[in-house]
């Protein structure tokens, strides 16, 4: 089954900061509430970034990147299960900078 997790809509239209330290709305909150329990499901996953305004650099490191340091799972795992949905390809290709860079250390 495929699942769709639209960020602005399921999460925030404002999504930012790494940790919850930074607001309600940060990356590490993204990643334990939303994502890993989407994959702990089994599903295959479309992640939406349209319709949010803007994604820092810390928000979408630690929501992806967080995967990887945190939760053990690996790159090539995340790329088969996992979509990214952007009008801004640039998005996209730092998630999986991130995911990768995490990988590495």
């Amino acid at each position: 089954m495929t699942r769709i997790i639209n960020i602005s809509k399921d999460f925030s239209r404002s999504p930012a900061g790494r940790d919850a330290a930074d607001g309600p709305f940060s990356g590490q909150r993204f990643r334990e509430e939303v994502l890993v329990p989407a994959l702990q499901s089994g599903d295959q996953l479309v992640v939406d970034l349209t319709g949010a305004l803007t994604f820092g650099s810390s928000f979408l490191e630690e929501a992806f990147g967080g995967l990887v340091r945190v939760h053990r799972f690996k790159p090539a795992e995340l790329r088969d299960r996992i979509r990214i949905r952007t009008d801004l390809r640039t998005y996209s290709d730092r998630i999986w900078r991130y995911v990768d860079a995490a990988a590495a250390h």
